[in-house]
């Protein structure tokens, strides 16, 4: 039992939960909680750690005693968690690697791209959002948070395993990739001339979202096949990047299922 807060293990996730590079160079990221460790794929799992008062849990120690595993006294625990409230279990999982043509196997791919995005909440949250909307990936620019980042893998609560995803080098990149792909690039706006519910979203459709405060680069709209923009009341000028993100998902999704 690891009892100690010098341990090296310890120490290693400490620096994996707070430090993008060391991340990136273990190939590794941190998941905690009960429901990230049920739905982890079991070929991502590098070690599970528990704490001392949660072994009383036969149901989730018979699943945990199939990986390898370490047992953590509690209070070390307490500062190995990235949590207020930590639950006590906590996945140390490999960071899967991702094609181009992974997220474009499907006829008419529904895709998110995302630029310069920098809140963890955001990017959680669309990850989950695109999930539920039926989305077959999301492609983010090297200048975005990263997805590893712990607040980013809470945010998603669990379709981090499910919804592939892949950095590019920026926006203009993907122009002709796409065009080969026959994807048509859709970008929210404030110069958008047509409503997003305008549009045709049934053959390959990618959404540009950009940052939160300053919107899609010049280059990255210039880029886009269409600009579109959803409609506000009252002095509101734009909405949170995540919620504008949904909205259009999820137009996409009601025209494909009808």
């Amino acid at each position: 039992m690891i009892t100690s807060l010098n341990n090296e293990q310890v120490k290693n996730i400490i620096q994996l939960n707070q430090k993008t590079k060391a991340r990136r160079k273990q190939g590794l990221f941190v998941a905690e909680g009960r429901k990230m460790f049920r739905e982890a794929p079991r070929d991502w799992i590098y070690k599970v750690y528990v704490t001392e008062s949660l072994t009383e849990d036969e149901e989730l120690m018979k699943n945990v005693r199939e990986l390898p595993y370490e047992i953590v006294a509690d209070q070390v625990f307490r500062q190995m968690s990235d949590t207020q409230t930590p639950q006590g279990i906590l996945t140390v999982l490999r960071t899967p690697s991702y094609t181009m043509e992974a997220l474009l196997h499907k006829e008419h791919p529904l895709l998110m791209v995302l630029e310069d995005l920098q809140d963890p909440g955001n990017a959680g949250t669309i990850f989950r959002t695109g999930e539920g909307a039926g989305v077959d990936g999301v492609l983010l620019t090297k200048t975005c948070v990263d997805v590893t980042n712990p607040k980013v893998i809470r945010s998603t609560m669990g379709s981090i395993y499910r919804m592939p995803f892949l950095y590019v080098e920026d926006v203009v990149s993907l122009r002709e990739r796409f065009q080969e792909a026959d994807i048509r690039t859709y970008a929210a706006h404030l110069k958008g001339k047509n409503f997003y519910d305008g549009e045709d979203y049934h053959g390959g459709t990618a959404f540009l979202i950009g940052n939160e405060g300053n919107g899609l680069t010049e280059q990255a709209a210039e880029a886009a096949d269409c600009l579109i923009r959803i409609p506000m009341c009252g002095k509101v000028e734009s909405l949170n990047a995540a919620m504008a993100a949904g909205i259009l998902m999820y137009e996409a999704a009601r025209q494909r299922r009808s």
